[in-house]
């Protein structure tokens, strides 16, 4: 892992050269491929270093984050063509992408701590320099306050753990705290539900997403809100003896607000703020399959975080296409594309497709997974999954036809169609999304 990382810091002097842009963005796509041939094909932790390392785990969650930060390059053109600080950005970009492979490849409790805070430092730099509107600050200390008060108690059990474990690797941690209590139990998990975010912790997640540019949204539902799941599974080792105890609070409360999210999102007009409560949703289930304590909670769990960083990542692309047009994102304006962008009409449909979980996605795979797993745990969770299924239908519906149909906006004069950027981006989220199914048995049944 430290020579990835070695090679991502060889290319931060490239950041500021003029016209190295699609030069680091090339060199970043070599990584992936490289990268991509290094899979552990066993069981235990490999690729190990002074603290770094991976599983079967963590080796997706790595890989989606540096595809993730490779497509943020690809989609966010205009800071280059406008010369809005794109070598800073660049820079930006690969420190967040050393923090989030540090964070998932860390061995140890307490690094994964630090880098899963310093992840937010690049995000929170997103957000406050290339966003859109003024309420872009309120938006960042939204996101900064949010996380940072839940994640003081995490370090206080972390410390905790290593005072009555003399250990934090985390495969030592197998067999509980003796002395641990409800407070303890709490601590450990109450950050990662505020990343992910769980319902009535969810406040800071729209706002960060509508007045966050296009890669600031990418890597907010791609990466950050699968690392609230990694570290739900990395920790609960050490919490079974509450975990089955309470487990039925956060199943109902994600379930149930999931339920709810859904309903809010038919009634929004920001295409970006209807895609990120549809993330909400998504997580809703990820908590609740997590929350079971079997394997097919975690392992559906594990897929769908990879199926929702790749989708969503997509759909807020889709939006950023838009509003570079239109110059609005509310569904007032952006009406009628099909005959406008009639081509881009097509990618609206296959990643709208994808997000309601439609075969052969990813996401119908996880989707499947997770409702076995939680019938199986309590068979009148079914009333509440038949609800949210129905519901995550209707909103990409409403969704899809809203922005593909009716009349088109009397203010619009001209619209220039999609470029082969805007299809290469698209066609790599929605090829890896569809095609990972194939090999599914390595990638679930392996862990």
């Amino acid at each position: 892992m430290l020579s990835f990382l070695c090679f991502f810091i060889f290319l931060i002097p490239l950041c500021f050269f003029s016209g190295s842009w699609w030069l680091v963005c090339s060199l970043m796509f070599f990584i992936s491929f490289f990268l991509f041939f290094s899979f552990p094909y066993f069981f235990c932790w490999g690729n190990l270093g002074y603290f770094l390392g991976c599983d079967l785990i963590s080796y997706g969650l790595i890989f989606l984050s540096l595809w993730i930060c490779v497509l943020m390059v690809l989609a966010s053109e205009s800071v280059f063509r406008y010369y809005y600080f794109p070598g800073f950005f660049l820079f930006v970009i690969i420190l967040l992408v050393v923090m989030l492979c540090c964070t998932f490849a860390s061995v140890s409790l307490l690094s994964f701590y630090i880098f899963f805070e310093s992840s937010l430092i690049p995000t929170l730099f997103l957000i406050l320099g290339w966003g859109y509107q003024p309420e872009r600050v309120q938006a960042g200390i939204y996101l900064l306050f949010y996380t940072l008060l839940a994640s003081l108690p995490l370090l206080v059990g972390i410390l905790f753990v290593y005072d009555s474990l003399y250990s934090l690797c985390l495969f030592l941690l197998y067999g509980g705290v003796a002395s641990s209590g409800v407070l303890f139990y709490v601590c450990m998990i109450f950050a990662f539900l505020v990343s992910m975010p769980m319902f009535m912790v969810h406040l800071w997640l729209p706002s960060a997403h509508v007045e966050a540019p296009v890669s600031g949204s990418m890597i907010l539902a791609g990466v950050l809100l699968s690392l609230g799941g990694y570290g739900l599974i990395r920790v609960f080792p050490l919490l079974f003896k509450f975990g089955f105890a309470f487990s039925f609070v956060w199943i109902s409360l994600s379930l149930v607000g999931g339920f709810f999210v859904s309903l809010f999102c038919l009634r929004q007009t920001d295409l970006s703020s209807l895609i990120a409560y549809s993330s909400v949703a998504h997580m809703g289930m990820v908590i609740g399959g997590v929350m079971t304590f079997n394997y097919w909670g975690v392992c559906s769990s594990y897929v769908l975080m990879i199926a929702h960083g790749l989708c969503s990542s997509g759909l807020f692309c889709l939006s950023n296409i838009s509003y570079e047009r239109f110059g609005s994102r509310s569904l007032l304006v952006n009406k009628g594309l099909i005959n406008l962008m009639p081509s881009m009409a097509m990618w609206w449909f296959l990643l709208s497709a994808c997000n309601m979980a439609a075969p052969p996605s990813l996401n119908l795979l996880g989707e499947i997974g997770l409702l076995s797993s939680l019938v199986s745990w309590s068979w009148f969770l079914m009333f509440v999954l038949v609800l949210l299924s129905f519901f995550g239908a209707a909103y990409t519906l409403y969704l899809y036809s809203y922005s593909q149909h009716g009349f088109v906006y009397s203010g619009l004069y001209t619209c220039s169609l999609g470029y082969i950027r805007e299809f290469l981006l698209l066609f790599l989220h929605w090829f890896p999304l569809n095609i990972i199914v194939l090999s599914v048995d390595v990638a679930v049944f392996c862990i």
